[in-house]
């Protein structure tokens, strides 16, 4: 079995207005510099198994101030929006907001499925050996995880956590 500390990324200029960021690689402002200092002081007495980030600036840097030296992997990125990258949130029209909503059966023009987030992220986890590992990840990647593993599917606010179980039989469908 493998318990998942997923953490979400601090705060971007471009989270902060409504943008969706995706595979844009947005660095923290100076709000989330101080989100992921101050985890620190929650994460200090953790000792995982591994510690992993996104290869996206905004995790890596997270996983940095919080103190925690972490693994780049490219499979923890955030959905890739495709021609939706920066674009606010107020700005898309009625049936797309609908299925981003819905999430499961969403596929950005030009960039990513859920169906294709999915896979990577769950080939990630079946590769990971068992233990207790630390994931500075993203909001479509936790929110992911958390259908997956039937929990809350929300959004988490930046630099918050969320625990999980990953059992074999969630990747194999079970």
């Amino acid at each position: 079995m493998k318990t998942l500390l997923l953490v979400r990324h601090g705060a971007t200029e471009w989270s902060e207005a409504g943008r969706l960021c995706g595979w844009s690689d947005v660095p923290l402002n100076a709000a989330g510099r101080a989100q992921a200092t101050a985890l620190r002081e929650q994460l200090a007495e953790i000792q995982p198994d591994g510690v992993w980030t996104s290869d996206l600036k905004r995790a890596a840097e997270t996983a940095s101030l919080a103190g925690l030296d972490a693994h780049a992997a490219a499979d923890l990125r955030e959905l890739n929006f495709g021609e939706l990258e920066g674009v606010v949130w107020d700005q898309l029209g009625d049936d797309v907001r609908s299925t981003m909503i819905s999430f499961h059966d969403f596929a950005a023009p030009g960039g990513e499925s859920v169906p294709q987030l999915k896979q990577r992220v769950v080939r990630f986890l079946d590769d990971l050996d068992d233990g207790h590992h630390v994931l500075f990840t993203h909001g479509g990647v936790i929110r992911l995880l958390g259908s997956l593993c039937g929990k809350d599917r929300r959004l988490l606010a930046p630099c918050e956590t969320v625990t999980l179980e990953w059992l074999p039989e969630i990747s194999s469908g079970g």
